[in-house]
């Protein structure tokens, strides 16, 4: 079985084939940087990240590339209502970005800035005007002609049979149904920002960016475009529109789309107090681990509703896995194997792959992985886990976290850093317990816990209790649990 995807543009699940061998040429669309990243936002890179992940996994060479939006008409408004230039308003929030997609072990992606690349959009445009596609308004400002574009609403599937010809808009981002022209270049306003070009002085309208810079790294047809489902119309469905018209080449084969998510079953906003950012959610105590692995609970085209209790159920999967493989590691086995349970090693390795293969069913992959924990834990527990069946259940958890990424256990310095960051910016008080609570107990990498449960195992072999239990002491006192098993001493976090 190979992988399959729901494609936006035909509306139905196909089978994945780059257009060129095994090389997968990736465009997903990044942050517009005027502010912190909220967890929607994030549910959609997690989903991308998933995604180029398991197409590596599966023998893909990929080159992914993702666009920094670095001007646009919010960027231009805050910061000038900031009083600061617009590159350094802009670099806060990049970096913040940067610093959070980190945090959720997001692999860095090739970036491209729009303010790089201002000379291709202007070239671009002129090519579009020159082919009747594109127009000048009087104040110097250009649009695309939607009407010169038969295909307008493929990828949304909206009908636009009526859209009035020439009707204009201006801003960058839209709800209406109908179509209208729309900028491709500004015209310089009072004392905005603006560049100039071939074209004459202004500044890109945001749809403009992303196709040119997408073609200039992926070239004129590419395998896979990616983003949220906001996207599809007008930016994507702009994106085509010009794209295609300027080359008349197909624009992008493949069209990923995640859905965006609920908090507490109503929409995400601010007027009802339900907005999260990620660094809200580390400042309340909740690990980076925990949210990334609730973000990908849901398989990408699907609601995902979200809860601070499954939120707290995320936190107690990751722990069990991760305990889980500790106890796998630390354990004490007779020698041999046991059949059943390199069978289920491997049976869990097929079903992982198959749910993720259908159109990347995290739901179903997470749930094989259960089983086998659950299975596993039960022939622990029971005497019956032998030396030879430990590598073939690592494996299988290697494989599982090459593409959800959640059991290392480097949880605490991202969320030190959130609490630096918090102090640095005058928001100290709203540094809650739990996340002190978090640092403390998350003090001691893995390996550093390993190396003192060690020596105190070796300190009481040697009948040296006081010193044994001073070791002890001091790992509980960093929130770190120890148990005497059959199999011998297991530790895990509080």
């Amino acid at each position: 079985m190979s992988l399959r995807l729901f494609n936006t543009l035909s509306g139905r699940i196909e089978q994945f084939q780059p257009l060129q061998d095994n090389q997968v040429r990736m465009y997903a669309c990044g942050p517009t940087v005027y502010d912190y990243g909220h967890i929607g936002n994030f549910r959609t890179f997690v989903a991308v990240d998933i995604l180029r992940r398991f197409l590596r996994q599966r023998g893909y060479q990929v080159r992914h590339v993702m666009n920094i939006t670095d001007v646009d008409d919010k960027i231009i408004r805050n910061a000038a209502q900031a009083g600061i230039p617009l590159k350094q308003f802009t670099a806060k929030y990049e970096n913040a970005f940067l610093e959070d997609a980190g945090a959720l072990n997001i692999e860095q992606p090739e970036l491209v800035h729009a303010t790089d690349h201002i000379p291709e959009m202007a070239d671009f445009i002129a090519r579009l005007v020159e082919h009747g596609f594109a127009y000048r308004t009087e104040d110097g400002s250009y649009y695309f002609r939607i009407a010169k574009f038969p295909q307008y609403g493929k990828l949304s599937k909206k009908d636009f049979a009526g859209m009035e010809d020439g009707a204009r808009v201006d801003v960058d981002e839209y709800e209406k149904d109908s179509a209208r022209d729309f900028a491709l270049w500004k015209a310089p306003k009072p004392g905005e920002t603006s560049w100039d070009s071939k074209i004459g002085p202004g500044r890109p309208g945001w749809h403009i960016e992303c196709s040119v810079m997408s073609m200039a790294e992926l070239g004129e047809s590419f395998d896979l475009h990616a983003g949220g489902e906001d996207l599809i119309f007008p930016h994507h469905e702009n994106e085509i529109a010009q794209s295609e018209s300027g080359t008349g080449k197909p624009f992008v084969k493949f069209w990923f789309h995640a859905r965006f998510l609920l908090v507490e079953g109503e929409k995400m906003s601010k007027s009802l107090g339900n907005f999260y950012t990620l660094r809200d959610l580390v400042l309340r105590g909740h690990k980076p681990s925990s949210i990334r692995y609730l973000l990908s609970s849901v398989p990408y085209r699907h609601q995902l509703n979200f809860t601070f209790g499954g939120l707290q159920q995320a936190a107690a999967s990751v722990d069990r896995l991760r305990n889980f493989r500790q106890r796998l590691i630390s354990g004490h086995f007779p020698r041999g194997s046991d059949l059943t349970l390199t069978t289920l090693a491997s049976e869990t390795s097929r079903r992982v792959l198959e749910a993720l293969d259908e159109d990347l069913n995290t739901a179903q992959a997470q749930a094989a992985l259960f089983d086998m924990v659950r299975l596993a834990n039960a022939a622990i527990d029971s005497g019956e886990m032998k030396q030879d069946d430990v590598q073939p259940l690592l494996s299988t958890l290697d494989q599982f976290d090459e593409i959800f990424a959640v059991l290392k256990d480097d949880d605490a310095p991202k969320m030190q850093h959130v609490a630096d960051w918090a102090r640095a910016e005058g928001r100290e008080k709203d540094i809650s317990p739990e996340l002190l609570e978090a640092l403390r107990s998350n003090a001691l990498s893995d390996e550093q816990v390993n190396h003192k449960v060690e020596q105190m195992n070796a300190a009481r072999a040697a009948k040296n209790f006081a010193a044994s239990d001073a070791i002890r002491a001091e790992l509980t006192a960093n929130g770190i649990l120890i148990e005497q098993t059959k199999e011998g001493v297991r530790w895990r976090r509080k």
